[in-house]
């Protein structure tokens, strides 16, 4: 089984990996298109080079890899961003259980200029996102939607119910991690993954006053759009 995380960046997507690897009959695979999408877009991110040295920027021979361990019948957990979905045939997305993961665009977007100072629709994957899970319903594949606040108010709950759908059984062990660093992140991690290396679980921020400065307000209205049409349709802790 191939289970193929569908996220926007900033939105606990590390988190998730690190929970399926706690799993004794899951594989997580950090992000195999990243290098594809960053050599075929010309995008700078921190750590450009390096991320592209480090793994195939070959899209089919990423997929072939991932398609063909599959068949040896272990549980295979990718943590994919929406936007890197450039490219990917639907053999490969038709073979995934496909599962989005969403968060709210404001607490998105600023997380995500701490990084990226101007980001673009087409850097925080909510579009995109809604995209495919409408082309994945369109052909009759199903595909299920995780909103980050949920989670986080109740991690139990919605893991159970994501594993009960995807048929898996759920396992306890998805709800803690040793603190620091993975053999399974990629090399960007000390770019993006410092404040989740000081975690051991899944942790539920106090709620805060979240203000979109006014420079990029067009995009978290934009987003919102997208946000709440896959909100609609998420798995919910009631």
């Amino acid at each position: 089984m191939i289970i193929n995380l569908i996220s926007g960046p900033r939105n606990i997507s590390t988190a998730m990996m690190y929970s399926f690897a706690q799993r004794k009959d899951t594989t997580v695979i950090d992000e195999p298109f990243y290098g594809y999408y960053l050599k075929k877009t010309g995008i700078i991110h921190p750590g450009n080079e390096q991320i592209i040295q480090s793994m195939s920027t070959d899209i089919e021979e990423v997929t072939s890899s991932i398609l063909e361990r599959d068949k040896k019948g272990q549980i295979f957990f990718l943590k994919n961003m929406a936007h890197h979905h450039i490219g990917i045939s639907d053999s490969f997305l038709f073979s995934c259980e496909n599962i989005f993961l969403i968060r709210n665009p404001a607490e998105l977007i600023l997380s995500f200029s701490k990084v990226i100072a101007s980001p673009a629709m087409d850097d925080i994957g909510i579009k995109k996102s809604l995209e495919l899970y409408q082309h994945l319903l369109i052909n009759k594949q199903r595909a299920f939607v995780i909103d980050a606040g949920e989670l986080l108010k109740n991690p139990t709950a919605i893991l159970e119910k994501i594993c009960n759908s995807i048929l898996i059984p759920f396992d306890r062990a998805m709800l803690s991690w040793k603190a620091g660093a993975r053999p399974e992140d990629g090399v960007w991690a000390k770019y993006w993954y410092n404040q989740l290396h000081k975690t051991t679980g899944f942790t539920k921020s106090e709620p805060k006053d979240v203000t979109v400065p006014p420079n990029l307000q067009p995009l978290y209205n934009s987003a919102m759009e997208y946000y709440q049409k896959l909100y609609a349709v998420s798995i919910k802790n009631t």
